[in-house]
């Protein structure tokens, strides 16, 4: 008798292990198991499907990298519910705190940022993340980047550092841009101060005659008067109430009468309280208005945009259908100027760009772009970057390539930008005073040069000093600006702790494009319409293929008949004709 006769399954729990022996099965065990239950069998039979449907199921999973897939989905939900979850707990408490600065920092008149920095601090932020958020370039988000502003005390572009310029290239020369870390535009504009800056200068008064006359041989005008070189000396010695020499010399007032009047409407348009205003002129119809891009909402409600032109200028512009009745073209408002002072056009120009503060009485910050420039920038960005975070009332770029004033004035003389007999003359005076060339012992004053076509400015006292002296010396001297900044500068940063600001000329292009002269357009040549040549492959140049049957022509591949008799075509196979007919 065989285990298999006995229906008894070997290897399997619950079953007797019997051994053969003598022909005689013998158990080792005898051991009797209780019958199990119903439950008991449906579980046990449920286990053995789920151990039978999983192995199944991973199989399929892992077709097609279907199965990696849903983990990393799963994982990455895990990863977002609990990082929203960190998020929510730890900026939830600063919400309080932002409002209440700046509330406090509007009450109070205190600077956000100043106001912000007693707020205390989270561990779980890192700097780093502050700074990414404050990389939105003007983006909305949600009020992050103040909120961590808020939580640090600290501003989010403070690791932020100008990347190595570009190499350099045969197809595009000169400067180029660099990029700038802005805050948003709403951010930049709750970040203004709420109060002026302190000021050495308390009380600043301006010269005002009627009749003036001049008494000695250097220049000046009867728009800026005729300072003697005794009053110019006078005017550096920095006092707490000061008058000095300033344009405007006569009229009632800046703009009514005595050169630069402006008409009687527009001027009191020029006397409203402004925070911020944006201010261009074109004289002499020298250029051509460039319209001012990517301006906020806020700016465009909040800040004015000014253009001077005289009347030149408001002639053509009439005549080319771009001024009308409502004085307006694009966002700037057009004030006509007559009775200009100057024959110069360029000198015109610098009335507006160095006496705003004598035109806009009523006028806290100011952004000056020359005529030929096209503004890309909000004009909070702009403040926000160049004055408020460095804590600066002028700013002014410096020039992408000279620091030497030296240097500049044999630029102007290659660039026969003035007569040279001025320029040199100009030189030896400041030399004489002890105007000595630009080197590291002037540090950390970077430049003696600026690009002057940008300015930007509080108008307090100090800085309403320096462009009234700034004008004065354009007016004893010549009208490049350039020649005559630094001098006026270190001169009163001798005498009272006051700095200006000379930004990166590369920083200065990333907000502000510079288009052509008008003069320069209207001469170039129209553009030439693309030539498309279509280049054709040259033509591969085969011999006759000559075949070995008899009776027929050689076929000719080179698209010309050639006589039968042509020497040239007259080839023979090998062997000779009589043999091939034989």
């Amino acid at each position: 008798m065989t285990l298999k006769s006995l229906g008894l399954r070997t290897g399997s729990y619950g079953s007797l292990q019997l051994q053969q022996s003598n022909g005689v099965l013998q158990s080792h065990t005898s051991y009797v198991f209780p019958r199990k239950s119903s439950k008991v069998l449906l579980s046990s039979y449920r286990e053995k499907e789920r151990e039978r449907c999983f192995p199944f199921i991973c199989r399929y999973l892992c077709r097609g990298k279907v199965g990696m897939v849903i983990l990393v989905v799963f994982a990455l939900l895990i990863f977002a519910s609990g990082f929203f979850t960190v998020s929510k707990e730890t900026t939830g408490s600063y919400n309080r705190a932002i409002l209440e600065a700046l509330q406090d920092s509007k009450t109070r008149g205190i600077n956000v940022i100043n106001s912000l920095s007693s707020i205390p601090t989270s561990k779980d932020f890192t700097t780093d993340r502050v700074s990414s958020i404050a990389q939105t370039n003007g983006k909305e988000n949600n009020g992050e980047s103040l909120a961590f502003l808020v939580a640090y005390g600290v501003h989010p572009c403070k690791n932020f550092t100008i990347p190595p310029p570009p190499p350099r290239s045969t197809k595009r020369f000169g400067p180029r841009p660099c990029p700038v870390c802005y805050l948003s535009n709403e951010h930049a504009e709750a970040s203004m101060p709420s109060v002026p800056s302190a000021s050495p200068v308390q009380n600043l008064t301006y010269v005002h005659e009627e009749n003036s006359t001049k008494t000695e041989t250097h220049g000046g005008s009867d728009f800026g008067g005729y300072p003697s070189l005794k009053q110019r000396t006078d005017s550096f010695d920095i006092e707490e109430s000061m008058t000095v020499h300033c344009g405007f010399v006569n009229g009632s007032r800046p703009g009514r009468g005595g050169g630069f009047d402006i008409d009687e409407d527009d001027l009191l348009e020029l006397d409203k309280y402004h925070d911020v205003i944006v201010a261009s002129a074109i004289f002499g119809n020298y250029d051509v208005i460039q319209e001012p891009v990517n301006i906020s909402n806020i700016a465009k409600k909040h800040v004015p945009f000014y253009m001077f032109i005289d009347e030149e200028t408001e002639n053509y512009m009439k005549n080319k259908s771009v001024l009308n009745s409502s004085k307006m073209v694009g966002l700037w408002r057009i004030i006509v100027v007559r009775n200009v002072p100057y024959a110069d056009a360029r000198r015109n120009g610098k009335i507006p760009k160095l006496l705003l503060h004598r035109i806009f009485p009523n006028v806290r910050y100011s952004i000056w772009i020359d005529g030929k420039l096209k503004l890309v920038r909000d004009p909070y960005q702009v403040l926000e970057r160049f004055l408020w975070r460095e804590n600066a009332t002028f700013a002014i770029s410096r020039h992408y390539s000279r620091f030497d004033v030296f240097v500049e004035a044999e630029a102007n003389k290659a660039g026969g930008k003035y007569d040279n007999a001025s320029i040199d003359e100009q030189i030896d005076f400041y030399r004489n005073e002890g105007l000595t060339p630009y080197s590291e012992a002037k540090l950390p004053i970077t430049s003696d040069v600026p690009e002057g076509c940008v300015i930007v400015r509080e108008h307090i006292p100090i800085t309403n000093l320096f462009t009234c002296l700034w004008f004065n010396e354009i007016e004893r001297f010549t009208s490049r600006d350039q020649l005559s900044f630094s001098t006026v500068r270190d001169k009163i940063m001798s005498k009272v702790s006051w700095s200006i600001n000379m930004f990166l000329d590369c920083e200065r292009r990333n907000f502000v494009i510079q288009a052509y002269h008008r003069g320069v357009l209207e001469n170039m040549p129209p553009p030439q319409p693309r030539r498309f040549v279509v280049r054709r492959q040259p033509s591969i140049r085969t011999s006759p293929i000559i075949r070995k049957e008899v009776g027929r022509k050689v076929p000719s591949k080179r698209g010309r008949d050639r006589k039968s008799g042509s020497r040239r075509h007259r080839k023979v196979v090998a062997g000779s004709r009589t043999s091939n007919f034989s």
